[in-house]
């Protein structure tokens, strides 16, 4: 299925690949190149993974079974289920990479570290988070083994409302370096509000991939994406992140960056004080250590 408003992703700095599945490059990959290191992204701060060689992907592009209200992505263009063939793993990795390639081909006219401009056209890690449900591309599993073999991590970013592809991923023996299941309600009608389901049942799809993730062996983390009316009863949130015992709990102050401008104004992010005086209640009734932060992302971090 071609995907609509082309012109208009592709000047938000999206390269399409194929017929489903896009680059973008991260604000942290072009900082972290520009600054030789000295900037990077909260991901390499937590889990080491190394900004200028992150490759930000989708392989499910307009596909989405939500349209919540903090996201950056372009919203305008989500369809509720797969529609079209699926593209081959390999063939979209492989142009990816080329995607990536030719988005960093810019970095070259200003100040840069050649070293590290140089190693991020060789990505060690696939973030498949940029836009859509990505366990919405049937191969999944096809793709995360093509990126093992070129001895690429790989990191899934899953709104929980698929747990039958979460299912098929595990039970092919196909799982990522790291899963993030996205937590941004805790409560129904929290959930209908800010995460605007597209389609029937999300609610309890989504507690069933909680119910789910203790069976996952892999490193597993619950994202919490928050705005100023879901950052409260942190005792609700704990009781929903019990059920899935991540390794990791973040939680981060949504951003009015990208097409998320036109839901939520500057004046509504969160401070970093209300996002670390959150997560420390939230740390005390799970039991888990607060273990980290980063205060320019507005995240904070939460150990098991």
């Amino acid at each position: 299925m071609p995907i609509k408003n082309f012109a208009r992703l592709k000047n938000a700095g999206y390269k399409i690949v194929g017929e489903h599945s896009a680059v973008k490059l991260c604000a942290w990959c072009k900082k972290s190149i520009k600054t030789g290191g000295a900037e990077f992204c909260y991901k390499q701060k937590f889990y080491g993974i190394e900004s200028h060689r992150c490759m930000q992907m989708t392989p499910a592009l307009p596909f989405c079974t939500l349209k919540c209200q903090f996201c950056w992505r372009d919203t305008d263009i989500t369809f509720p289920k797969w529609s079209g063939a699926a593209d081959e793993p390999e063939e979209i990795i492989e142009k990816s990479i080329e995607a990536q390639r030719q988005l960093l081909s810019g970095l070259g006219g200003v100040p840069h570290s050649e070293k590290f401009l140089k190693e991020a056209r060789e990505p060690k890690h696939a973030a498949i988070s940029l836009a859509g449900e990505p366990l919405f591309y049937e191969k999944m599993p096809e793709m995360i083994s093509a990126l093992r073999k070129r001895k690429m991590t790989s990191f899934i970013v899953t709104n929980g409302t698929l747990p039958e592809r979460l299912e098929a991923l595990a039970d092919a023996g196909s799982l990522p370096t790291q899963l993030y299941l996205s937590l941004s309600a805790n409560s129904e009608e929290m959930f209908r509000q800010i995460n605007k389901p597209l389609i029937k049942d999300c609610w309890e799809k989504l507690n069933k991939t909680l119910e789910l993730l203790p069976q996952i062996k892999t490193r597993k983390v619950i994202r919490m994406t928050m705005m100023k009316e879901s950052l409260k009863e942190p005792e609700k949130y704990a009781a929903l992140i019990e059920k899935a015992k991540p390794d990791f709990v973040e939680i981060k102050a949504a951003m009015s960056v990208g097409f998320a401008r036109a839901r939520m104004n500057y004046s509504d992010m969160l401070k970093h004080a209300e996002i670390k005086d959150f997560s420390t209640k939230l740390s005390e009734i799970l039991g888990y250590k607060f273990a980290d932060e980063k205060a320019d992302s507005r995240v904070a971090l939460l150990k098991k």
